[in-house]
Order: C-alpha cells, then sequence, then structure tokens
C-alpha cells in the first residue's frame, strides 16, 4: 500500500475475499435443487424438511451481529480464516448426513460458520482500501460476488446432481474454503480493535434470539397465516431486541454502538439497504411462481429467464465506481432508487398469458438500479464507524439486508395471498370438491394440482380463475413495493443530500459523518 492506496497485494486479497462470498451465496440456493433427491433418500416429514431449507439462513441471519463483534475483538482474519475452516468441514458432515435431524444440525453449524463471511470480508475490505474510491471499486466487487453465486449456484448444483448424488452440492465448499486457507494468511492483512474490552455474551445471545425469532415469525406467517404461533415468535422477537437495545445503552463496552444512529445519513444507509433487499426478495417469491406456475415453464428455463436480472445487477455494480465519481453518492442513491420503482411498476403489466418481455425489461432495470444502490449504502454505512468497530458495523448491514428480505416475503406475501384468495373463492367452477377448493384457494400450487385431479373443461376454468387471481395480486404486491422503493428515495435525497466527499480524505475515515447526518467539513 502507498500513499494509502491499495497496491497488487490488496487487490489480489480481494480476489480471495471473493472466494467465500460467492460460495455463501450459492449456497443459499443451491440445497433448493437438492429436496428431491435428499427427500428419497433420508425421507424427512415435512416438518424436517423446512427446517432443512431455513435452519442456514435463520441462523446465519441470528449470528451476524455476534460474529462481526467478535471479527473486531480476536481479528477479522483470524475469524474468517476459522470459519471458513469450519465451513468446510460442516460441509463434509452435510454432504454425508445419514438422517435428516443430522443434516439440520449440519445445516445450522454451517449457518453459523457463514455469518463470519460477510462482515469479516467487508470490514477486512474497508482496512484494506482507505481510499474512497478504490473502496467503492472493491465493495462493487463485493456485492458483484454475491450476486454472482447466486446466479449460478443453481446451474452448478443441477450440473452435479445430474452425475452425483445429493451430497455432492455441499462439497463445493471444501476447495473454495481450502484456497482461502492457503492465500488467506499471505494475502490478507490482520485487523482487530486494540482495546476490544470483553465480549458481551448475554448481549450476543440476546441479538441472536431477537434476529431468530422475528424473522422466524415472519416466515411463519407467509407459510401458514396470521396466527398465535408466528405472531408470539415476532413478539418474542420484539421484546429479546428491545432488552438487547436497553442492555447496550447501559453497558459503557457495548457489544454495538447505538451512538451511530445519531447519524442521519448512517440511519438512511441502513434504511436503503433494507428497502432494497425489501423489493428484490419481493421479485424473487412473486417472479419464480409466475414463470413456472402461470407460464408453465420448467425450472430450468425459469432459471435461464431470470439470468438478464442478475446480470443487470452485475453491469450495476461495475459502473457503480464510475457513476461515483461523477455523480454526487446522494444522487446516484436517490435516482437508483427511483429508477428501480419504474422498473417495479412495469411489473404491474403482467398478464397471465406471455408477457416474458415485460419480465425481462422490469427485472433488468429494477436490478441494474439497485446494485448502485447497494454498493453506496454500504459504503456509506462502513465509514460511518471507527475502523475499530467495522466489523459490528459491516454485520449490522448484514443485518439490516436479512431483515429487509425477510419483511419483503413476509408483507407482498401476505398481501399477495390474500388477494389471491379473495379473487378465487367466487371463480371456482361449480361442483369443485371442498378438498380441492381450500387447496386451490391457499396456494397456486394447490390450484395446479387441484386441476389435475379435476381434469376436462372444469380443471381447465380452475387453473385459469387461479393464475388471474395471483397475477392479480402480483400487480398489488409490485405497487406497493414501487410505493416504498419511491418512499425511499425520497428519504435518502433528504437525508443524504449535505453527502459529499471530504477534500482531503483520511484514510481511517473517508466520510466524515456529524450527529446531523452531515458529510464534510
Amino acid at each position: 500500500m502507498v500513499n494509502g492506496r491499495a497496491g497488487r497485494r490488496e487487490w489480489a486479497g480481494l480476489a480471495v475475499l471473493a472466494l467465500p462470498c460467492l460460495l455463501y451465496a450459492m449456497d443459499l440456493t443451491v440445497l433448493n435443487l437438492a429436496v428431491p433427491h435428499l427427500s428419497a433418500d433420508l425421507r424427512p416429514s415435512g416438518t424436517q424438511l423446512l427446517w432443512i431449507v431455513d435452519i442456514y439462513g435463520f441462523m446465519a441471519a441470528g449470528s451476524l451481529v455476534t460474529m462481526g463483534t467478535l471479527g473486531d475483538r480476536m481479528g477479522r482474519r483470524r475469524l474468517l480464516l476459522a470459519g471458513a475452516a469450519a465451513f468446510g468441514a460442516t460441509s463434509l458432515l452435510a454432504a454425508w448426513s445419514a438422517s435428516p435431524v443430522m443434516l439440520i444440525i449440519a445445516r445450522a453449524l454451517l449457518g453459523i460458520a457463514g455469518a463470519t463471511v460477510a462482515p469479516s470480508t467487508l470490514s477486512l475490505i474497508r482496512a484494506m482500501f482507505p481510499d474512497d474510491r478504490q473502496r467503492t471499486t472493491a465493495i462493487s466487487v463485493w456485492i458483484t460476488s454475491f450476486s454472482a453465486g447466486g446466479a449460478i449456484g443453481p446451474l452448478i448444483g443441477g450440473i452435479l446432481l445430474q452425475w452425483f448424488w445429493w451430497g455432492s452440492v455441499f462439497l463445493l465448499a471444501v476447495p473454495v474454503m481450502a484456497v482461502l486457507l492457503i492465500l488467506g494468511p499471505r494475502l490478507l492483512p490482520e485487523y482487530r480493535d486494540s482495546q476490544p474490552g470483553r465480549l458481551d455474551l448475554a448481549s450476543a445471545a440476546l441479538s441472536v434470539a431477537a434476529v431468530l425469532a422475528f424473522i422466524y415469525g415472519l416466515k411463519q406467517v407467509v407459510r401458514d397465516g396470521l396466527g398465535w404461533p408466528p405472531v408470539l415468535s415476532i413478539v418474542a422477537g420484539v421484546v429479546a431486541g428491545g432488552i438487547f437495545v436497553r442492555r447496550q445503552h447501559r453497558r459503557a463496552d457495548p457489544l454495538l454502538d447505538l451512538g451511530l444512529f445519531r447519524s442521519a445519513a448512517f440511519t438512511a444507509a441502513l434504511t436503503t439497504n433494507l428497502v432494497s433487499f425489501f423489493a428484490g426478495f419481493g421479485v424473487l417469491l412473486f417472479i419464480t411462481q409466475y414463470l413456472q406456475l402461470v407460464l408453465g415453464l420448467s425450472p430450468l428455463a425459469a432459471g435461464l429467464w431470470m439470468l438478464p436480472s442478475s446480470a443487470g445487477f452485475i453491469v450495476g455494480s461495475v459502473l457503480t465506481p464510475i457513476l461515483a465519481r461523477r455523480v454526487s453518492p446522494a444522487f446516484v442513491i436517490a435516482a437508483g432508487l427511483a429508477l428501480a420503482a419504474v422498473g417495479l411498476g412495469l411489473f404491474t403489466l403482467l398478464g397471465s398469458a406471455a408477457s416474458l418481455g415485460i419480465l425481462v425489461t422490469g427485472s433488468v432495470v429494477s436490478s441494474l438500479a439497485l446494485a448502485p444502490v447497494d454498493t453506496l449504502a454500504t459504503d456509506l454505512a462502513v465509514t460511518a464507524a471507527p475502523p475499530q468497530r467495522a466489523g459490528a458495523v459491516s454485520a449490522l448491514s448484514e443485518t439490516a439486508a436479512e431483515f429487509g428480505g425477510a419483511l419483503g416475503i413476509a408483507i407482498l406475501g401476505v398481501i399477495g395471498t390474500s388477494i389471491y384468495g379473495s379473487q378465487l373463492s367466487g371463480a371456482l367452477p361449480a361442483g369443485t370438491p371442498p378438498k380441492a377448493a381450500a387447496a386451490a384457494r391457499d396456494t397456486l400450487g394447490g390450484a395446479v394440482t387441484a386441476a389435475r385431479q379435476l381434469r376436462g373443461q372444469p380443471g381447465q376454468v380452475l387453473v385459469q380463475a387461479a393464475r388471474q387471481a395471483f397475477t392479480h395480486g402480483l400487480h398489488v404486491a409490485f405497487t406497493v413495493t414501487a410505493a416504498a422503493v419511491l418512499g425511499a428515495a425520497v428519504l435518502a435525497a433528504i437525508q443524504l443530500r449535505h453527502l459529499r466527499r471530504t477534500p482531503n480524505p483520511s484514510p481511517a475515515q473517508p466520510w466524515d459523518i456529524g450527529a446531523s447526518g452531515r458529510i464534510g467539513t
């Protein structure tokens, strides 16, 4: 590193950091393809299968804040390498799981190990690239690696499942983590808080409990509708979160420095991240069903039609550093959100017949627009804190993204499901058996299955009515999403209007963020 600018070693280190990020995103998506194969082999119950699929994301989200703070204390490189070793070893355990319970435990351990990836890699980037322009480029590469992992995960998983058993999808982690363990100590520097203080285990437990309970409750609302179990889970999460916040205010050395939220710019960055992932997960929730159950495409064909969206996000990430050099970050974020709302609005034009041109256009516009938003919001958030707290703030940024995704699935899922059920109730063919009618009103997939049982004209009428009802629910859900994204654009324009680069940025603090939210001298 020369004169505060990264050199060849730092850029090579960034390539190494991209590997676990790529793998982390792949592991979130690849298992869905393996579900039929492992179900036939392990024969899990319905509840066990849900936990096999969900427990990884639950444990990763719940452990982020703790892992980010732990990295600040023990060293970010050390935590990343320890997490990589644990991830590789646990992947072997998952690959050769002999029972559903064994696989659930392995997936939970993978989630905990995976939680070391995002905060450690992002906080290392914060330290390795003190120059603000180089750091923006590095964060663009970091975000692109997640997007690329999500895009290629199903493709690589499909190839592996074509030739090998279901456990092979977990073995992808072993060579990747081996490369990280070999090259990491040579290319990645070590950073830690010189005066870390004691790790507050009670606060760590509260943060995990709050996130797990809240996200679990939201997902149960989507799956089973409103009821006492998911509502109590959400309430428990809110209560645990309240106790966590109160404890942070009282401690001299808190797990999470809540004083950061006094900065309007920092709060706006986290809110922007949350809304962006709210929209992104909402798109995935509806578009995957639309392609397969409304248009009748195969899973492979649906995946291929969604690749342009991933390509748009990657292109947007690559263009972000160029935009950031020429236009103020506040304008890029606000304009990106406004353009994303336009792309989301195009989804309201989708019909129950083939509308692939509109779908691809909307997907590409929204993903292309959100890529700079995610990059600059993340950049602003991680540079808001002192360098010794970078791990905790990186984890907080990722947790906001997790919450945004969970809220998107829950809120938009409830909206779409409610409208779908009410629309379909009055359009069911006469003589539909009660059991088939109940299944059809529950989900579009249930309606397609019920239609096969009815056959003939009644079955065709049911499928057409169900597809129209689902499409109407999709329209309302994306109208709400576009409105939320426009609201975030207004918030960003107001809260970040004073944001500017400092004339002579400090390597430790390129953004000067005051309590008023003004950035600059």
